[in-house]
């Protein structure tokens, strides 16, 4: 299966074993979004899979921060939201379904989901790079010293991401992406 590892693992939290250990984990929208009121969020809030915009000025795309899992081939993914500039949204829109995308340069945003694991990561600085059409862009952590930057650059243990597991199943978050 894509985005895990089977085998499973015997949770140390619950004491149950869970027969897959996911490989990605991600939010279904901007945690701005959360914030408005529910009767409010037809009239201010348009979202795609990829892209939302709040009140016609908050910009927001979807993309992947990539940890490398030692001795695995493929990586871990924090599937999350980051808030662009108007003109970098606008471009994004401009070059959607262009092949040679890619090419663009990175360009700057804003982490907007909590990542409860790593202390406070809401408006931490991204660097977004643009993905061939078809795939989400990557997000880069620009402070080298975060503990999520540290993972993005040094990797982490299959253990790391059972610890990640145990973790989020016991606070509600799902494996959406």
């Amino acid at each position: 299966m894509d985005g895990v590892l089977e085998g499973g693992f015997s949770c140390t939290v619950c004491g149950e074993r869970h027969e897959v250990l996911p490989l990605k984990y991600s939010v279904k929208a901007p945690q701005a979004v959360m914030t408005i009121p529910s009767d409010e969020i037809d009239s201010r809030v348009v979202i795609t899979p990829e892209q939302c915009v709040i009140d016609n000025r908050d910009f927001y795309l979807r993309g992947r921060i990539l940890i490398p899992v030692h001795g695995v081939e493929s990586p871990f993914v924090w599937g999350v939201w980051a808030e662009i500039s108007p003109t970098n949204f606008l471009r994004t829109n401009e070059m959607w379904n262009t092949p040679g995308r890619e090419q663009e340069p990175l360009f700057t945003g804003w982490l907007n989901n909590d990542l409860f694991l790593f202390g406070e990561t809401i408006n931490l600085e991204l660097a977004v790079r643009t993905q061939e059409v078809g795939k989400r862009p990557q997000f880069l952590i620009r402070d080298p010293n975060h503990p999520l930057a540290i993972q993005q650059r040094e990797g982490i243990t299959v253990e790391d991401v059972q610890d990640i597991a145990e973790m989020i199943y016991h606070r509600g978050w799902k494996d959406e992406e």
